[in-house]
């Protein structure tokens, strides 16, 4: 499965209103993505990463607060959190590669997030690699 920025977009979406009302019916969640302006194959893309991100949040949160003790998951803003577990999850799965994941997770926060969510959203993913063991640094120009 190819994710784009547009297919993150819908996931992030849907994850909100899962999160917003865990019993949120999936064919209502699928209809206000197609009010979303993005093409089908992202809305489509989107929502099936944003269930299987749900499906796994509860045992990802458990690692997220590991690393965010000062910010347990219920403290965190919903784009926040929902941000983060989307970029877990696709670390974990081996969906996307870490640095990737982060990247593209911090560009999302910084579109739908507060002032500081980049910076949060990056320090959390950060922590979670260095758990795993993975160097995220981006090297400067004269380590090349």
């Amino acid at each position: 499965m190819k994710i784009d920025r547009a297919a993150r977009r819908c996931a992030l979406q849907a994850m909100y209103q899962f999160d917003a009302d865990e019993a949120a019916d999936h064919e209502v969640v699928e209809e206000t993505l197609q009010g979303s302006g993005a093409e089908r194959s992202a809305q489509s893309t989107g929502f099936s990463l944003a269930t299987k991100a749900w499906d796994a949040h509860e045992r990802n949160d458990l690692e997220i607060n590991q690393v965010s003790s000062e910010w347990p998951i219920r403290r965190q803003p919903m784009v926040d959190r929902n941000v983060i577990r989307l970029a877990l999850y696709e670390i974990k799965e081996g969906v996307t590669p870490m640095k990737v994941a982060i990247n593209e997770a911090v560009e999302l926060a910084r579109e739908f997030g507060g002032e500081k969510s980049p910076g949060f959203v990056n320090a959390v993913l950060d922590e979670l690699a260095k758990l795993d063991g993975e160097d995220t640094a981006i090297p400067s120009e004269s380590d090349s």
